[in-house]
């Protein structure tokens, strides 16, 4: 790795390390802690994902005109204020304000960290590029909130502004630390004839994969993401009786087999197609809520239904292993040159919006209807399957495979040819 792209996996870890300290701890505060009440609760949840919603279809055009570094700088800020000030809010109003600028300030640094990612990777380092992200991201938010933890008392609100100004300081220190990062000059599209803001969309949405890979995405989102916190621990707590201890080893479980199996599965997913790993995802996440259905509406023992519900998760992380150096690094290449940042914002528009849908849907069933809900996301699990191979069929062969790029090098050089066959066989 380049310099740059030390800085650019350093911010990433830095963001979720103070992301870590205060996500799992944000209805408490607003509820319990200021004495705010659930609604209000509720309602900043929902705060950050409409914040995400407004911001991001103009972060896309941000990025592509000025570059993903200001506009990381600017989202940094906007997250540090925002932080800062939840921390010391007391009354509704200034709580929803605050949650809004924490939210759009995250929602924008996605897109920038991906499109800052792109520029410093070619198509043959990008999946590792991307993998190393994720994998830091995971670790920054167990380690965090693990430090969190330990740190909060609901029975002293100041241990929760020390919480929000930790935060806040992170987001500073990873300001300082980007605006350090020299980034390689990056074609300037502005002023290009049908690249005007409403023409970059609609030159998005004429591009056919792209365009499946936004329908994949937000089933991917919906179906797994969009559950954990919400549909899925209900569905653990109501039919499989699961403790909340039982709750926490489930999410840490998730966590271990990222961080475990990230480089353990990257050459794996380096040699295959992508549109094959994403289905295979499918399959995997569909074993996994059978596994879920076997915890909730078997009748073995609560402790085996405990351990199946761990497997769930568990079942969940390598599917989010296989994803992370597969799908992030197919937007960066099904982009024209230039216009990565509205493809990465897109793409974070979509999971933005499974995320907030995701919740609503089914949480409600996995609390009360316990076999609907089970059956409803394994077909949820076997449609990205489908998905996925129907998009295999709008990508070109580099685009699904980018190591075939690399054999065809070799291959004109002429002395290697031989070994290349040899590996190959």
């Amino acid at each position: 790795m380049g310099a740059a792209m030390r800085r650019i996996h350093v911010g990433n870890a830095l963001s979720a390390f103070g992301l870590g300290f205060t996500v799992p701890y944000l209805y408490v505060y607003v509820a319990q802690v200021r004495g705010l009440g659930s609604m209000t609760a509720g309602l900043v949840l929902a705060v950050f994902a409409v914040a995400a919603l407004v911001v991001l279809p103009f972060a896309g055009r941000a990025i592509v005109r000025r570059g993903p570094l200001p506009v990381l700088l600017i989202a940094l800020v906007t997250a540090a204020l925002g932080a800062l000030s939840l921390g010391l809010a007391a009354g509704a109003a200034t709580v929803l304000l605050s949650a809004a600028a924490l939210g759009a300030g995250q929602a924008v640094m996605q897109p920038a960290l991906a499109t800052m990612i792109v520029d410093c990777s070619s198509a043959q380092t990008r999946s590792r590029a991307f993998a190393t992200q994720f994998f830091l991201q995971n670790l920054g938010l167990g380690v965090g909130g693990l430090i969190g933890g330990h740190l909060v008392d609901a029975s002293r609100p100041a241990s929760f502004t020390l919480l929000f100004a930790i935060e806040a300081a992170m987001f500073l220190v990873l300001v300082a630390v980007m605006a350090t990062v020299r980034m390689p000059r990056a074609p300037r599209v502005a002023g290009v004839p049908g690249r005007t803001a409403g023409g970059g969309w609609r030159e998005l949405l004429g591009n056919r994969a792209m365009v499946q890979l936004c329908v994949l995405g937000f089933v991917l989102f919906f179906a797994c993401y969009g559950q954990f916190e919400s549909g899925l621990s209900a569905y653990g707590v109501e039919a499989a009786g699961i403790s909340t201890s039982a709750l926490g080893t489930a999410l840490a479980a998730n966590t271990l087999v990222i961080v475990i199996a990230q480089f353990a599965v990257l050459r794996f997913v380096e040699r295959r197609k992508r549109s094959r790993v994403i289905a295979s995802v499918g399959l995997i996440w569909a074993v996994a809520w059978a596994v879920a259905g076997y915890a909730g509406l078997g009748h073995g023992s609560q402790a085996m239904a405990t351990a199946a519900f761990v497997s769930t998760y568990a079942l969940f992380g390598l599917g989010e292993a296989l994803l992370s150096p597969t799908v992030a690094p197919l937007v960066a290449d099904l982009a024209p040159t230039g216009m990565a940042g509205q493809y990465n914002s897109a793409f974070a528009l979509v999971k933005q919006l499974a995320l907030a849908i995701g919740p609503a849907v089914g949480g409600p069933l996995g609390a009360s209807l316990h076999g609907p809900y089970i059956v409803m996301f394994l077909l949820f699990s076997l449609g990205i399957t489908v998905l996925a191979v129907r998009l295999g069929r709008q990508l070109t062969d580099v685009q699904n495979q980018p190591s075939l790029a690399r054999a065809r090098v070799v291959r004109q050089g002429g002395p290697p040819v031989g070994a290349v066959a040899a590996a190959e066989a």
